[in-house]
């Protein structure tokens, strides 16, 4: 979640929706993402919403400690309850993002996921995620995790070599996280994902394959590839103005991508959005197609975002901010949106296109179509979806998808 907000209009003060946010919302499926805005230390990539005690030190006074946090936002779930008043749906995913959420204590954890259980109810099939730093959990951590209900949990482990993992700033050591999969499993979680980061000033061809290979030998069943985007403002990105490490460029970026996607594919899994493979449709990311897919989630914590039903918000970043706005009773948001019907058709095309499914032919304008009748020819898009009226990106599409959706939108 990046640190940056946008401007908006004022939320109101208890967070009210307009009706025709709520209007169908029984026909759309409802998520929560919970936000944990804690590191130990700050990666020198990292451009999110998070802090360090010593950054939070004076700062945020009591309001911003780690150990009332699940306390505060339990007090954002219950806001949400009153703001979506007689809501029938069950919480159909829940993800537990950060930061480092296993900073916290386990329990913590799942007294967070209780108070969405208590207040909205969970489907039967529900997806419960967390992510989790391979240095803060050990066996016991997990087995309250998958006692508490959490039944899936991504592991950041970036890369397999120390001399990448240094540049990026991580603490863990190599290994660990293919250990965390072994410990998950025993746990009984069902669903495990690996974050991989390819493009590290440094990295090689050798030492990504490396990474790929150690990712598949702990046997997850989902596996997230990222380029590695520095952000102005990042330590990574001083580093790289003052020449200490150089900038990988888009060719090397590329050639990443294809070394992912044939070694992923050749292990079985297969890709379902452009940086995402799983094993199955049932080692899919639930959660994450509820954004691709524009349904509805409900963001707390310090700068989360939401969405429901064409009215986007985002709250105020500093914990201690997000905490004493609840302590007053007040709704956290920071800012809010509403998107027009020519905004949500937009953002479609954006999001579903980078899906395996594509996105419908008929959301393109005719500059949209004509556009599409040149991807086509390019070989961007493949010819068979087209043909049934959709447009799905090939592997070269992939490598140019944020262009290919330029042009569809243009």
């Amino acid at each position: 979640m990046p640190s940056a907000l946008p401007d908006g209009e004022p939320v109101p003060d208890d967070g009210a929706l307009p009706a025709h946010a709520l209007a169908g919302a029984a026909e759309r499926a409802l998520g929560f993402y919970l936000h944990v805005p804690y590191c130990a230390t700050r990666c020198g990539y990292c451009d999110f919403n998070t802090y360090t005690a010593t950054e939070l030190r004076g700062s945020g006074g009591v309001l911003a400690s780690r150990d009332n946090y699940a306390s505060t936002l339990t007090d954002e779930v219950q806001l949400a309850r009153k703001v979506l008043g007689d809501d029938p749906r069950p919480v159909r995913t829940v993800f537990v993002g950060g930061g480092t959420p296993t900073l916290l204590a386990a329990d913590d954890l799942v007294r967070m996921l209780g108070a969405i259980r208590d207040e909205f109810g969970l489907a039967d099939d529900a997806e419960i995620t967390t992510e989790a730093n391979p240095e803060s959990v050990d066996p016991a951590y997990l087995a309250t995790l998958r006692d508490g209900g959490f039944n899936r949990i991504s592991f950041g482990m970036q890369s397999a070599r120390q001399h990448v993992l240094k540049v990026l700033d991580r603490t863990h050591t190599p290994g660990r996280p293919e250990a965390c999969v072994a410990e998950a499993r025993a746990a009984g979680f069902d669903h495990v994902n690996l974050d991989l980061i390819y493009g590290t000033p440094g990295e090689t061809d050798e030492d990504w394959r490396a990474s790929l290979d150690a990712a598949l030998g702990a046997g997850p069943d989902h596996v997230s590839a990222y380029a590695l985007i520095v952000e102005e403002g990042t330590q990574l990105a001083r580093r790289i103005r003052r020449g200490e490490v150089p900038m990988t460029d888009d060719d090397v970026h590329a050639d990443r991508y294809l070394i992912a996607d044939e070694v992923l594919s050749a292990a079985g899994f297969d890709w379902y959005e452009v940086s995402n493979w799983a094993t199955s449709d049932a080692g899919r990311c639930l959660h994450n197609e509820l954004y691709w897919r524009g349904a509805d989630w409900w963001g707390a914590g310090p700068g989360a975002h939401s969405h429901v039903g064409g009215v986007r918000w985002w709250n105020v970043k500093h914990p201690g901010a997000y905490a004493g706005a609840l302590a007053a009773g007040r709704s956290p948001g920071a800012g809010r949106e509403l998107l027009s019907a020519e905004d949500r058709r937009v953002e479609r095309i954006l999001l579903e296109l980078r899906l395996r499914e594509g996105c419908p032919l008929e959301l393109l304008r005719p500059d949209g179509l004509a556009a599409a009748r040149r991807a086509l020819a390019g070989g961007l898009l493949e010819s068979g979806p087209y043909g049934a009226g959709r447009a799905v990106l090939t592997l070269r599409g992939r490598l140019l998808a944020d262009a290919v959706v330029r042009d569809l939108v243009d």
